[in-house]
């Protein structure tokens, strides 16, 4: 009787701890399941795919190019001022006017001057004739010969004189030295003008002068009568071909750079002094390069990098690949290492992106990839 009462209780026994062990299986199981599926959740959440646009790299020919900033300046250029003083009397141009070189523009008062030449003019024809005299006296030895030196010197003198006046008089007549255009006149009629006071200004159009620095580094790229392609804002989608005239010889101990000169023929007079512009030297052979947009490439503090894309479908990830670049010209950049023709290669949404993101492409709108956007297409 007791050894079935004892059985009995160990049978109840362990069917109990059977059933707290199942109970707590079940609890540690569902907890562990719980848990992975809450990290399967949080890892997609995550590193969910990326939208991103893309490109398949390829290869053109580049040609290196020197770029810079600078302006132009007239190849002559003035601030027209009188050398003397006086009341200006008349003008013989029109704001904005294209002249020759000696055309008269502005005229002083000169009645007294010219009185004054007339008394000297007076004197000197005197002195000629008592000079003319006295050298006849003289055959004759009528007179002295220091009688006719003293005339003779008398008479330069007074004909210094009326030169001198002449000159004066000249002075009162302000011509335009050299072929341009005037600007806005800058006197009036009646005017008391001092000597030195601006006028006008007046500068020479065509050819028009570009001037523009360079690092040291370029001087062993650059030569005289090399080509030069300027582009303004004031002119969008146009381009001005010169070429390249002088180089200075010092470089500049602070910037250590150096000052270029190219000439543009200006016949339309598009071109003014004191205008902006960007200014492109090409140098040296084409070379090869594969040809990405510049929004593909992503600069870092470690270098420059872009994103290849890998894999198809649902399964696309990205590898990240640090490259070397080459230049660039408009929107697109050179890459001499790194990514090859026919790689797949992200454009834009980079910001999310690291090695193994997954992502979606997306080419409904691309970044623009025009190698020279602000040069009209010639067709």
């Amino acid at each position: 009787m007791a050894k079935s009462r004892t059985a009995s209780l160990i049978l109840r026994m362990a069917v109990m701890l059977i059933v707290i062990g199942v109970i707590l299986g079940g609890i540690f199981g569902f907890q562990a399941f719980k848990s992975q599926m809450i990290a399967q959740a949080i890892a997609a959440r995550s590193n969910p795919a990326q939208t991103v646009s893309t490109t398949t790299a390829t290869t053109s020919d580049w040609q290196e190019r020197l770029e810079a900033v600078g302006s132009f300046r007239a190849l002559n250029g003035s601030d027209l001022s009188s050398e003397v003083s006086g009341i200006v009397e008349s003008f013989a141009f029109q704001d904005g006017q294209d002249v020759a070189a000696g055309a008269p523009l502005l005229q002083l008062r000169a009645e007294e001057d010219i009185a004054t030449l007339r008394q000297y003019q007076a004197a000197a024809d005197n002195a000629q004739v008592t000079y003319d005299r006295d050298l006849k006296q003289l055959k004759a030895q009528g007179v002295s010969q220091a009688t006719v030196d003293s005339d003779l010197a008398t008479l330069k003198s007074n004909q210094a004189q009326v030169a001198a006046q002449q000159a004066l008089i000249d002075k009162k007549t302000v011509k335009a030295p050299f072929a341009g255009r005037l600007g806005t006149r800058q006197v009036d009629l009646g005017q008391y003008l001092a000597a030195g006071t601006t006028m006008v200004t007046l500068q020479s159009l065509d050819p028009i002068l570009f001037d523009f620095t360079l690092p040291q580094q370029a001087l062993a790229k650059l030569k005289t009568g090399q080509a030069v392609t300027a582009t303004l804002d004031a002119y969008p989608g146009r381009g001005f071909d010169g070429t390249i005239t002088a180089i200075s010889p010092v470089v500049d101990s602070t910037t250590r750079s150096l000052t270029v000169r190219a000439s543009f023929a200006n016949p339309d007079h598009l071109l003014l002094p004191g205008m902006y512009g960007k200014a492109a030297v090409s140098v040296g052979q084409p070379q090869r390069y594969v040809t990405l947009p510049t929004t593909a490439i992503v600069s870092n503090p470690y270098g420059d990098i872009a994103y290849v894309v890998g894999g198809e479908g649902a399964g696309q990830t990205v590898k990240q690949i640090f490259v070397t670049t080459a230049g660039s010209r408009g929107d697109q950049i050179a890459v001499s290492k790194g990514v090859k023709e026919g790689d797949v290669v992200v454009t834009s949404g980079q910001l999310k992106l690291q090695n193994g993101s997954p992502v979606t492409i997306n080419n409904a709108v691309t970044p623009p990839n025009d190698p020279n956007p602000s040069v009209a297409d010639p067709s």
